[in-house]
């Protein structure tokens, strides 16, 4: 268990793909997702169940205080979140609306 001290450590904050990349031969994408203030390179695992032209001008949850990671090789700057199916990840997105940046609470 966590406290609420804990989880508002994670700031979760929305965000709009405004491009998209797969790198070849793997299931991740390359994302640049704008975060109100800035864009931020993504690097995620929706390869195998998302297109790229779907992807582009989503609205998604990011944890945008994640340390940085390379992976393969690429710089990682946050997460985006999903939740585990049978079918693959499935994007946690807004029902409504709202602007890039936008805190998630």
């Amino acid at each position: 268990m966590i406290t609420i001290d804990d989880f508002n450590k994670v700031d979760l904050k929305i965000g709009k793909i405004e491009q998209a990349e797969k790198i070849e031969g793997t299931k991740l994408i390359i994302l640049k997702v704008n975060i109100g203030n800035e864009i931020r390179n993504i690097v995620a695992g929706l390869g195998d169940k998302y297109d790229i032209e779907e992807l582009i001008g989503q609205l998604v949850v990011v944890v945008v205080n994640l340390q940085p990671k390379e992976i393969k090789g690429i710089r990682s700057e946050g997460m985006i979140l999903a939740a585990d199916s049978p079918d693959g990840p499935v994007l946690i997105v807004p029902l409504e609306q709202v602007f890039p940046g936008t805190k998630v609470r």
